[in-house]
């Protein structure tokens, strides 16, 4: 039994040790900006990208504090004290999910403000020069064309789109369509062909849209958020349950016995005397 309780003692100042980096996290978090990496950052000028932030501002430091109050409670087997760290983690825990619950709400309602974004944008050729040039970066880096497709640049598709065929393409190209093709490219018809092409050239271009990467950029900061939240959370569940075992010790855990045997041959059980 004092193995054991020995045991639970080390996990349960491991656990607050645990917690304690994690508070240190959700302040370095949500302190710090991961938002200017977003390619085109200002077509979404518009859009919120700051949720989240303040929870991790918030509770992180909160978490920090608790933290260094449940290593002494466990360090010092104060029991008392792990109980009122226990409630106090608790509390803090409800309110963790009741104020971040909205963040997946947010995650799941950015996919169509994007794509409502992408919707008023187009025809790209029309939109800011900075954007455009923005764009062209992306379509370079990522061999991708225009937000939903290639269509969005209409008749005026820039050469960051124009790509070379794989040699299976090339043995299609007598079939001109706007569907993609087996690979990366695909060849357009003459509707989509700039100014400064002839009709008989054959025009290639990247199949694959930017849109859903910049939606990934988007989203990973909201998905890093859920993701540390929910991280501490779990960690504060076990400081919890381990802190309270340890708290209520003497309410599961067995006094010790001292056996006798009298003159009869009767065992006769008592409670072993404690040295104070």
């Amino acid at each position: 039994m004092a193995r054991c309780r020995s045991y639970l003692r080390g996990l349960a100042i491991c656990v607050t040790v645990l917690q304690l980096v994690s508070g240190v996290v959700m302040i370095g978090v949500g302190f710090s900006s991961i938002d200017g990496d977003i390619p085109v950052a200002k077509l979404f000028d518009q859009l919120s990208s700051s949720d989240g932030l303040l929870v991790l501002q918030v509770f992180g430091p909160i978490t920090v504090v608790l933290s260094v109050l449940g290593i002494t409670a466990a360090s010092m087997d104060l029991k008392t004290l792990l109980l009122v760290f226990s409630a106090l983690v608790f509390i803090e825990f409800v309110a963790l999910m009741v104020v971040a619950s909205p963040l997946v709400q947010v995650q799941t309602q950015m996919d169509g403000e994007v794509d409502e974004v992408f919707l008023n944008v187009t025809p790209l050729y029309r939109t800011d020069p900075y954007i455009q040039t923005e764009l062209n970066k992306l379509q370079d880096s990522y061999s991708c064309c225009g937000l939903r497709n290639f269509e969005d640049w209409q008749d005026q598709l820039p050469a960051s789109c124009f790509c070379t065929p794989p040699t299976s393409d090339l043995e299609k190209s007598s079939r001109p369509s706007n569907s993609s093709s087996e690979g990366s490219c695909v060849m357009v018809d003459s509707d989509h062909y700039p100014p400064t092409r002839q009709v008989t050239d054959k025009l290639w271009v990247h199949s694959e849209p930017c849109g859903p990467i910049l939606k990934n950029y988007l989203s990973f900061p909201i998905k890093l958020r859920i993701g540390i939240i929910s991280a501490v959370a779990t960690i504060m569940m076990a400081a919890i349950a381990l802190c309270l075992a340890l708290g209520l010790e003497e309410y599961w855990k067995k006094p010790p016995v001292e056996t006798t045997v009298d003159d009869f041959n009767r065992v006769k059980y008592e409670p072993k005397p404690t040295l104070t």
